[in-house]
């Protein structure tokens, strides 16, 4: 597995230390680490109900036999953002959003990737 890079092997007790702190356990590290990447935020009408979503994505991640990690990224509202200054800043966006997903995918090494 992707995640194999971040959990085992005498170089790495100091990322299985840091996952301990999280809460994971020896059991865990031979699970896939699956990213849950969460736009939740409470400035956009569509996105205030992810969180209770993710809720449920994590606990079908860990059904199927997976550690799911949840992350956040960014959301604009095009509604409140255009008018004003905000407007120049909707669509790049985008881009930060996939960029940070996928610079969160890379780092932490995941199985795989549930977006939210």
């Amino acid at each position: 597995m992707r995640s194999d890079a971040v959990k085992f092997g005498v170089e790495r007790a100091p990322h299985r230390a840091i996952w301990k702190c999280l809460g994971l356990t020896d059991e865990d590290f031979n699970k896939p680490f699956i990213g849950v990447a969460n736009s939740f935020t409470e400035l956009v009408p569509g996105h205030m109900h992810l969180d209770k979503i993710a809720k449920f994505v994590k606990a079908g991640v860990r059904a199927a036999g997976g550690i799911p990690l949840e992350f956040n990224t960014i959301a604009i509202c095009d509604g409140l953002a255009m008018g004003h200054e905000g407007m120049h800043y909707s669509l790049p966006s985008r881009e930060l959003i996939a960029d940070s997903i996928e610079v969160m995918a890379q780092a932490y090494r995941f199985d795989g990737l549930v977006l939210v």
